[in-house]
């Protein structure tokens, strides 16, 4: 078996520190849940997708974009509801009319999902249809409209929420999607001590905010390359 090089070893290293202060910086504004925040931080270094499942108000959005800003990554949120359609997610292409010559051409406008990391949130709240817009950004990092393609922007995560399957108005996600996400993340309630902790920062007027951390080139964290996620 091969030796890692030393270059190899030194960039786990900085990887290994860059994980180590992003973690302290999530724990600035998110009480407890070390397991959860662990493992959705393994997901996306990655360069995988995730879903955090549990019930409404253990503050899964708030874990997520609290990641999105201490990595300095650009944040979309899309609020899955049973209404949405496919093209909300995606973007559409509208008829453009040029004012000088009055020549008119369809051009795409960008849907929320060009963004770095996109929170899904209650994806299952919403049919199958709607979902299945997600899977071609997920696995191929662009999106199709009509006979073009247009690349999504480097890194690209998608970070799911979803309510227990128990609840009502919830729709199950199909193999295929479920195939898209790398981990499937359990939030649970909060300890009794956690609570008091949360209750104490919630009304206390210090609302103290984490700070970026910078881990390197974070554009070679993604699904193509995720060897490079440690350069």
């Amino acid at each position: 078996m091969n030796q890692p090089l030393a270059p190899d070893l030194e960039r786990l290293a900085k990887l290994d520190e860059a994980r180590k202060k992003i973690l302290e910086q999530i724990h600035v504004r998110i009480v407890g849940q070390h397991q959860v925040i662990d493992e959705l931080l393994t997901a996306v270094l990655a360069g995988g997708h995730c879903i955090l499942e549990g019930v409404p108000g253990l503050a899964k959005t708030l874990l997520v974009q609290t990641l999105a800003q201490c990595m300095s990554l650009d944040f979309g949120r899309i609020q899955f509801t049973p209404d949405l359609m496919p093209a909300d997610i995606t973007g559409t292409e509208v008829i453009s009319e040029d004012r000088q010559t009055g020549a008119r051409e369809f051009k795409f406008v960008p849907g929320p999902i060009f963004t770095n990391l996109l929170l899904a949130d209650e994806i299952n709240r919403t049919p199958p249809k709607t979902q299945s817009a997600l899977l071609q950004g997920m696995q191929e990092r662009q999106v199709s409209c009509g006979a073009k393609h247009y690349d999504l922007p480097a890194p690209f995560f998608v970070l799911a929420t979803q309510n227990p399957i128990e609840q009502e108005g919830t729709y199950p996600l199909p193999e295929a999607q479920l195939d898209r996400f790398l981990m499937k993340v359990m939030v649970r309630y909060p300890t009794p001590d956690e609570e008091r902790e949360i209750y104490r920062q919630s009304t206390s007027a210090d609302d103290e905010a984490p700070q970026p951390v910078e881990i390197g080139n974070t554009k070679r964290i993604g699904h193509h390359d995720r060897d490079a996620a440690m350069a």
